[in-house]
C-alpha cells in the first residue's frame, strides 16, 4: 500500500482502523487462545471451565458472620465485631456506650 497515493480522508480511515485493530489485538488473541484451548479440550472429553476450574463449581466460599452489634438509631447499620470498628461503632465508645450497650 502506497500511503502517498491516499488523500487525507482516506489516510484518516486507515488511521482509524489501526488504532481500532491495535485497541482490540489482545482480545482477538485472547479470543483464538481459547478457541484453541476448548477445541483441545473437547478433544480430550472435557470442557474448558471443568479443565481450569478443576471441575468444582464457583470460586472460594466466604462465610459470612452473624452480627454482634448494631446502631442503636439504625438497627440496618450492623458489625459482626471482626475488623475494624465501624465509625458509628467508634462514636459511640467516644460518647461513653460500652460494646455491651450496642449487643443485639
Amino acid at each position: 500500500m502506497d500511503l502517498n497515493s491516499l488523500d487525507l480522508k482516506e489516510l484518516k480511515k486507515l488511521e482509524a482502523e489501526v488504532r481500532n485493530r491495535i485497541a482490540t489485538y489482545e482480545d482477538r488473541k485472547i479470543a483464538e487462545a481459547r478457541a484453541v484451548l476448548e477445541a483441545k479440550a473437547k478433544e480430550l472429553g472435557f470442557s474448558l471451565s471443568a479443565l481450569v476450574d478443576g471441575g468444582k463449581k464457583g470460586g472460594k466460599a466466604v462465610s459470612s458472620v452473624a452480627p454482634k452489634y448494631a446502631h442503636p438509631e439504625n438497627p440496618s447499620m450492623t458489625w459482626s465485631g471482626r475488623g475494624r470498628k465501624p465509625k458509628w461503632v467508634e462514636a459511640a465508645l467516644a460518647a461513653g456506650k460500652s460494646l455491651d450497650d450496642l449487643a443485639i
